[in-house]
C-alpha cells in the first residue's frame, strides 16, 4: 500500500517504523501499544497474541496483519521479546489525545536492547548486564563494558600474539548480553571477526566507531537507543586483564564457579555455596570476585584480613548482616533514576537505603573511641558516606505510599508545595466549590429556584425558572432557552469552571515538574551514592564470605609469590555441601615448581575428576578473597586456570571428538605459563589407544618439562602406562585414588595415595553401571585372556596397523630433540618430511596437522 493512501496516522507509523531499523516497533494508541505488518506477525507468533487486521472491509489478502498489548502490561512483553534476542523500540504519545485536535505527535522515545536494560522486571539482580564493545586496530584490540542498570563502565586494550586468546578470556569474563564489532581492516579484524562470528547479540554497526574506540562505541550507542548523555556514566575504569586470574572456557565451563552445567543444579556452583549475601549489591560483588579473581598478593591480603576480622566476631557480623538484608538496590535505582525512568517509590527506596548506613558505620567502629578498625573494614567505613541530607530531601517532597507510576500522581507530600494542595483541594473538592457559588448566587440575587448544572455543550451554567426572570442580574449572559426556563453563564462561573475541569491536569503536571526538579537533584548528588552503594555491596559480600567460611570449616590461605600449591585435607566446596549419606573424604596436595605434574590414576567414578576440581577451586576462592576448605592451605599465586575436561563432537563445525579435544588442547599450550594450573582429564581418549597414548605423553612430557613450560598440571589418565615416566623423568609424580573389593564387590575408598593405579576397574563399574550380567560375564572373560597376553592375537584378527609403538607393546620415550620414533613407517615422501621437520619450531597446533595428514597417508 502507497504511503499516499494510508491514513496520517499510519504514515506517522511507516515514519517510526523506518527509524526503528531493525527494533520491533511498539506503536501508542491510546490504552495499547499497536504492531503492524510483518512484524505484527512474527510478534503475535513470539508472544501468543491474538493476530488480527487492518481493512477488515478489504479482499483478505489486501488486508494488514495487525495485533496489540495493553500500555500496563508492555513491560513483560518487551521482557520476552529481549530474551528472544530480538530489539524492541518503544513510541510514546508526547501529547494528551483528550486536548488535541487531529493527529497526535508521538517519538521513539527509548530503543530496548539486550545491552540496555534498566528494568527491574528485564535484570537478573544477582548479575550485571555488560553492553560490551570491540575495536580491532592494526596490531592491538581495545575493549569496553558498560552496565547501564549501575553506570559501570571498564576498558582495556590487547596487544601481542594472542589477542584472540586474550580476548575470548575477556569476553567469557564479562559475559556481555550485547556485542558491538568495529574495526580498522587487515588481518586483525579478520581474526578477531571470525573469533566473534555467531556470539550473542553482534552488531557490525561500524558507525559507532568514529574515533576507534570501543568506549566512544558504547557511548554512541547508549545515546542513540536511550538517549542517555556520558555524564550519567561512571567514568571508565581503565584496567589490566593482566591483574586478573584468567580462565579458559573449559575450567570456567567445568569448575561451575557461577553457572552450573546442568540446567536442574542451579543451586551446586561455587557461587551459590559462598551467596550469604543480603542483597543484590553484594551479590553481584561476590559473583564479579569470583569471575575475576586477583593476581595480586597485596589486595588480597585486605580482602583475607577484612573475612578474618568478621569471621571471628559473630555478633558484628550478624548485625552487619541483618542491616544489609534486603537491602534496597541502591546502584540500579541511582542508573535508573539517571536514564528518567525512576518512580516515586524508587526514591523512598533509596531514602530507606541511606536510612541504614549510619547504623553499618557504627557497626565498623571500634565502640567508644569511635576510630575505624585498622582494615579493609576501615576504608569501607571512609566509604559510606552521610547521606541524610539526601533521605530527607526525597521524604520531605514525597509522599509516604505514593502511587506505583508518576502517571498515577498523588506522589508529592501535602504541605511541600502550596500550589499542589490547592488544586488538590480543588479536585478533592471540586462539586463543593460549585455547591458554594449556587448558594452565594441564590442569596445574593434572591431566586430561590437558582441552580448550577452543566452538559459537555455548555459547560457549568445557572439555571432560572420563568417566575424569577425578572430577578436575574445584567452580568448573567443567556446562552439557551428552555420551556420552563432559561440557562445562563457568568464570568464568575466560568473561571471556576476552568479551575475545576483542569485542576486534575494542572496537578499531574506539576507533580510531574516537581519530581523532575528532585530527579536533577539527585542526579547532581549521584556519586555520593554511587560511592556508598558500591562500599555496601562490598562489604555484604565480605560479610558473605565470612559467613561461608563459619559453617563451612573454611581457613585462610597462605598466599606467596612461588610456585608451591600445598593443601592438606582439601575438600571440594561444592560437592561436601550437597553430601548427605556419606562425609568428604579430604585430601591433600603438594606440588611445586621441581615436580610440578601430578599423574592421577583410577577407575571411573573414584573421584579423580572431583580431587583435579577441588585443587582448582580452592586456588580460584583463595584468589577471590575466600577462606578454602582446607585444614591448611599454601597457594603460590597463579595467572591462569586451564581445564581440558570430558570429551565431545562439534558436528555442526565439523569436529569429532578428537578434534575438539585436540583443538582446545593447542590452545592450552599456547596460553600456559609456568604460574598456571592446568586440569587435564583423559587426554587422547577421543581416538585410537595407541595413538591417544602418543599425544597423551607427548602432552605430559611438554607440561613437565621446565624450558617448555613446567607448568602445575594434575593429569588424570586411564592410560596406566604413563605411570612409567615417574620413573623416566623427576619432575613428574603418580598418584591413585584408592579402591578396594570386598565381598566381591568394588568399594571407592576415595582417598589419593602416592603411586600409579594397577587395576583399572572397568568391568567392575560397568557392573555397578547395569549392564546385564551375561554381558559382565563375557568382558571378564575377554579381559583374562588380555591380561594373558593374548591382545596380540585379538589385535591381529582386527587387521593389521602401523600404531606408534615398538615390538613389545611399551612405549618410548621421546628423544631430546622431541621427535618421535615412528615404527614401520613405509614411504619415501613421509621419511624425508620428517627428515626435514625443526620440531623446535613447531607451534602444538601445527604439530597436531602434521598428525592427522601422516596418520591419513599411513
Amino acid at each position: 500500500m502507497s504511503m499516499a493512501k494510508r491514513t496520517p496516522v499510519m504514515q506517522q507509523y511507516d515514519r517510526l517504523r523506518e527509524q526503528a531499523g531493525d527494533a520491533i516497533l511498539f506503536f501508542r494508541l491510546g490504552d495499547f501499544y499497536e504492531l503492524f505488518g510483518e512484524q505484527a506477525s512474527l510478534t503475535a507468533g513470539l508472544l501468543s497474541i491474538t493476530l488480527t487486521s487492518r481493512d477488515k472491509g478489504a479482499p483478505e489478502d489486501q488486508r494488514e496483519p495487525m495485533c496489540g498489548v495493553p500500555y500496563h502490561a508492555a513491560e513483560g512483553y518487551i521482557a520476552k521479546l529481549i530474551a528472544l534476542g530480538h530489539k524492541v523500540a518503544v513510541a510514546e504519545q508526547m501529547q494528551d489525545p483528550a486536548t488535541v485536535k487531529g493527529l497526535v505527535d508521538r517519538e521513539i522515545v527509548r530503543i530496548v536492547t539486550p545491552g540496555t536494560l534498566t528494568s527491574e522486571s528485564m535484570l537478573d539482580e544477582n548479575r550485571s548486564n555488560y553492553l560490551g564493545a570491540v575495536y580491532a586496530g592494526d596490531a592491538e584490540a581495545s575493549l569496553c563494558f558498560a552496565d547501564l542498570s549501575t553506570g559501570e563502565v571498564y576498558a582495556t586494550s590487547l596487544r601481542g600474539d594472542g589477542i584472540a586468546f586474550a580476548l575470548k578470556a575477556e569476553l567469557d569474563a564479562f559475559s556481555p548480553r550485547e556485542l558491538l564489532f568495529g574495526g580498522a581492516g587487515g588481518t586483525l579484524q579478520t581474526r578477531l571477526s571470525l573469533l566473534l562470528e555467531g556470539y550473542p547479540g553482534l552488531n557490525r554497526d561500524t558507525s559507532l566507531f568514529t574515533n576507534g574506540s570501543a568506549v566512544e562505541a558504547v557511548m554512541t550507542y547508549l545515546q542513540r537507543t536511550r538517549s542517555v548523555q556520558k555524564d550519567h556514566m561512571r567514568p571508565p575504569v581503565v584496567y589490566q586483564p593482566e591483574r586478573f586470574l584468567e580462565f579458559d572456557g573449559g575450567a570456567r565451563r567445568h569448575l561451575e564457579i557461577t553457572d552450573s552445567l546442568h540446567q536442574s543444579g542451579s543451586g551446586r556452583t561455587l557461587f551459590s555455596i559462598l551467596d550469604f549475601t543480603g542483597g543484590p549489591m553484594g551479590a553481584r560483588t561476590l559473583r564479579r570476585w569470583l569471575e575475576r579473581p586477583l593476581r595480586d598478593i597485596a589486595p588480597l591480603t585486605r580482602r583475607h584480613d577484612a573475612v578474618g576480622a568478621l569471621t571471628g566476631d559473630a555478633v558484628r557480623r550478624g548485625e552487619l548482616m541483618r542491616l544489609t538484608r534486603r537491602l534496597p538496590d541502591m546502584e540500579r535505582l541511582l542508573g535508573r533514576l539517571v536514564v528518567g525512568e525512576s518512580a516515586p517509590r524508587d526514591l523512598l527506596a533509596l531514602a530507606e537505603a541511606m536510612d541504614r548506613t549510619p547504623g553499618v558505620r557504627e557497626l565498623l567502629t571500634d565502640g567508644a573511641s569511635e576510630k575505624p578498625r585498622p582494615t579493609l573494614l576501615s576504608h569501607l567505613c571512609g566509604e559510606i558516606g552521610d547521606l541524610s541530607d539526601i533521605s530527607s530531601e526525597i521524604k520531605a517532597a514525597l509522599d509516604d505510599s505514593p502511587a506505583p507510576t508518576l502517571r498515577d500522581g498523588g506522589f508529592i507530600r501535602p504541605g511541600f508545595h502550596a500550589e499542589v494542595d490547592r488544586l488538590r483541594d480543588i479536585v478533592r473538592n471540586g462539586k463543593g466549590y460549585i455547591a458554594r457559588l449556587e448558594s452565594g448566587e441564590r442569596e445574593r440575587t434572591g431566586i430561590k429556584s437558582l441552580k448550577v448544572g452543566y452538559n459537555k455543550v455548555f459547560g457549568y451554567y445557572v439555571e432560572v425558572t420563568k417566575s424569577y426572570y425578572d430577578l436575574v442580574p445584567e452580568t448573567y449572559i443567556r446562552k439557551q432557552t428552555l420551556a420552563g426556563c432559561e440557562r445562563y453563564v457568568t464570568a464568575e462561573l466560568k473561571e471556576l469552571e476552568s479551575t475545576v475541569l483542569s485542576a486534575r491536569d494542572n496537578l499531574a503536571s506539576l507533580e510531574r515538574e516537581l519530581f523532575g526538579f528532585l530527579v536533577m537533584s539527585l542526579t547532581e548528588k549521584a556519586a555520593r551514592i554511587r560511592r556508598t552503594a558500591a562500599a555496601l555491596g562490598e562489604l555484604d559480600a565480605l560479610c558473605s564470605l565470612a559467613e561461608a567460611a563459619a559453617r563451612h570449616r573454611y581457613v585462610r590461605p597462605a598466599l606467596e609469590a612461588s610456585r608451591v600449591l600445598d593443601i592438606k585435607e582439601g575438600r571440594h566446596p561444592v560437592v561436601e555441601a550437597h553430601l548427605q549419606s556419606e562425609p568428604f573424604v579430604p585430601n591433600d596436595l603438594y606440588m611445586d615448581g621441581t615436580v610440578p605434574v601430578a599423574i592421577l590414576t583410577g577407575p571411573n567414578m573414584a573421584g579423580k575428576s572431583t580431587y583435579m576440581r577441588q585443587a582448582a577451586l580452592i586456588v580460584v576462592m583463595a584468589q577471590a578473597g575466600s577462606f578454602v576448605p582446607a585444614a591448611s592451605a599454601r597457594i603460590g599465586m597463579v595467572d591462569r586456570v586451564f581445564a581440558r575436561i570430558g570429551a565431545s563432537d562439534d558436528l555442526s563445525g565439523g569436529k569429532s571428538t578428537f578434534m575438539v579435544e585436540m583443538t582446545e588442547m593447542a590452545e592450552i599450550l599456547a596460553r600456559a605459563t609456568k604460574d598456571s594450573l592446568l586440569i587435564l582429564d583423559e587426554i587422547g581418549r577421543g581416538t585410537s589407544t595407541f595413538d591417544g597414548m602418543a599425544v597423551a605423553r607427548a602432552v605430559l612430557e611438554w607440561v613437565a618439562d621446565p624450558k617448555r613450560l613446567g607448568a602445575r598440571t594434575l593429569f588424570a589418565t586411564h592410560y596406566h602406562e604413563l605411570t612409567a615416566l615417574e620413573r623416566e623423568l623427576t619432575n613428574v609424580r603418580n598418584y591413585n585414588v584408592t579402591v578396594k573389593r570386598r565381598d566381591g564387590k568394588v568399594v571407592f575408598l576415595r582417598r589419593v595415595v602416592p603411586g600409579g593405579a594397577d587395576d583399572s576397574f572397568g568391568v567392575d563399574v560397568a557392573a555397578m553401571a547395569g549392564l546385564p550380567e551375561p554381558v559382565i560375564k563375557r568382558a571378564r572373560e575377554i579381559l583374562v585372556d588380555l591380561e594373558n597376553g593374548s591382545r596380540g592375537a585379538h589385535c591381529a584378527s582386527a587387521g593389521t596397523r602401523n600404531d606408534i609403538s615398538t615390538t613389545d607393546g611399551q612405549w618410548p620415550p621421546l628423544r631430546d630433540d622431541d621427535q618421535f620414533t615412528l615404527g614401520d613407517l613405509r614411504g619415501g615422501q613421509l621419511m624425508d618430511e620428517l627428515a626435514k621437520l625443526d620440531a623446535d619450531t613447531l607451534t602444538p597446533l601445527e604439530a597436531l596437522a602434521l598428525i592427522y595428514k601422516w596418520k591419513k597417508d599411513i
